[in-house]
């Protein structure tokens, strides 16, 4: 009961800041830290990941909580004293969707997740009354498959058009922290907060046991990262679209962003050339880049005179893990198919080739288990309508790829007529689609 209380307290606290932020759009909130409590920070401690990595102190979650109240009490005391020193992010590297390139990421030590999990708590209610529609990326009961859905019902919706496939050059290494800071004290001018909020990002970064300060960027893996992003982006990109691009073009426009991940579509492709041309001098304002070769327009017209489905190269484009294409329905009506992108297909099997040679002596029932976790997880995300083919032939190809390893772990051959009986008896997740265009119209 003590629990519930406390959170309808904090919920409550976060309706407030939500209702004046909506009440007076221009005020620029002057006092904020006041809200944060022990209260608040276990709050926080709940809302924060207890499996993942931990940061440079080796710290997890079990081991901070062993003196719970001790630690949050005096987190709470350096926060709001100003004596928060904030410790450098542990930089690794994961492969990008094109299962070659890596991009780095920063881990926080747990008791930073934790004070900047609180700080996102009182700064998203006031946000979240600015952001528009177009913005879908680490947003509050928003996700990609609402993104994916929003763009797929406006391209309909004009019959396709001109598609601008945008690629911010190292986003989250390059935002400028002089334009952020700017960008915030429209809303927020709490010396608390904002102070905190400079310590991280000139937190050092570890790599290769040394460490390095930043100039610019703010580390991708970090728990406030994604609200600041959304924050620059908000006034760089989707209000300087929505209420400086639109206004001067000739036909219907629209955007869609998930992070720095965005796509803009138009309906007359002088419009998508005039703003082709004109998007690097906006992006270079806040010091901002694109890259020249994943930045370019496509023409993204239903192919009405074609014989044949075409569902490669010209006239097609990926958007969050998805190569979107024209195709005919059952009807036979053109429409916009989408299917799992190659770079992002390639990524997942090469993870399952790794993980599978890695634990291939693992009791087959435990390796069951962990497999049919992760196919889930991929169905759960790719399990889209349209996209059956490749969930199939995901789960063949993980099939092939166990069976691969189990051959290798002894010495008595594993044929498939002996691997489909282990299969018969340790079955693996079937493909399914999750996100059924079918079941969400009902």
């Amino acid at each position: 009961m003590n629990g519930t209380s406390s959170l309808d307290n904090i919920s409550t606290k976060q309706q407030r800041i939500a209702m004046l932020a909506k009440q007076s759009a221009g005020m620029a909130f002057t006092t904020l830290a006041h809200h944060i409590d022990i209260e608040w920070l276990k709050e926080a401690l709940c809302l924060t990941r207890k499996d993942a990595a931990p940061g440079v102190d080796g710290q997890n979650a079990q081991q901070y909580a062993a003196d719970l109240e001790a630690n949050l009490q005096a987190l709470l005391k350096r926060a709001k004293s100003g004596t928060y020193r904030a410790p450098p992010v542990r930089r690794v590297h994961i492969l990008k969707g094109d299962g070659q390139s890596t991009r780095p990421i920063g881990i926080p030590t747990f008791e930073d997740k934790v004070l900047q999990r609180a700080i996102v708590m009182v700064l998203e209610p006031i946000y979240e009354q600015d952001f528009l529609d177009c913005s879908y990326g680490f947003r509050p009961r928003r996700n990609a498959h609402q993104a994916l859905d929003s763009f797929w019902k406006q391209a309909m919706l004009m019959n396709g058009g001109w598609i601008v496939e945008v690629d911010i050059s190292k986003f989250f290494d390059t935002l400028d922290h002089r334009h952020l800071h700017e960008l915030l004290r429209k809303r927020v001018r709490d010396g608390v907060l904002l102070r905190l909020i400079g310590k991280w990002l000139q937190a050092g970064v570890m790599e290769d046991g040394s460490i390095s300060t930043p100039q610019a960027g703010t580390p991708q893996g970090g728990v406030i990262s994604p609200l600041l992003a959304n924050v620059y982006l908000h006034e760089v990109l989707d209000t300087w679209f929505e209420r400086t691009v639109k206004p001067r073009l000739h036909g219907r426009a629209f955007i869609v962003r998930y992070a720095d991940d965005f796509v803009m579509g138009f309906s007359c492709e002088e419009d998508a050339r005039r703003v082709m041309n004109v998007l690097p001098k906006r992006l270079g304002r806040y010091g901002l880049t694109l890259h020249p070769e994943k930045t370019r327009m496509v023409p993204f017209r239903p192919p009405q005179h074609r014989p044949t489905v075409v569902s490669e190269g010209p006239g097609t484009f990926d958007l969050l893990g998805f190569t979107h294409y024209w195709g005919l329905s059952r009807k036979k009506h053109w429409v916009i198919k989408r299917k799992t992108a190659k770079g992002r297909l390639k990524r997942s099997l090469k993870a399952i080739w790794a993980w599978c040679k890695t634990h291939r002596h693992r009791p087959v029932k435990e390796q069951q288990r962990t497999l049919n976790r992760k196919l889930h997880g991929h169905y759960g995300y790719y399990g889209i309508t349209g996209n059956g083919r490749a969930l199939e032939n995901f789960s063949l190809a993980v099939r092939r790829t166990w069976q691969r390893w189990l051959a290798r772990r002894s010495r008595r051959r594993m044929t498939w007529e002996r691997f489909n009986a282990l299969v018969t008896a340790f079955p693996l997740a079937p493909p399914v689609v999750v996100h059924s265009a079918m079941r969400s119209s009902q």
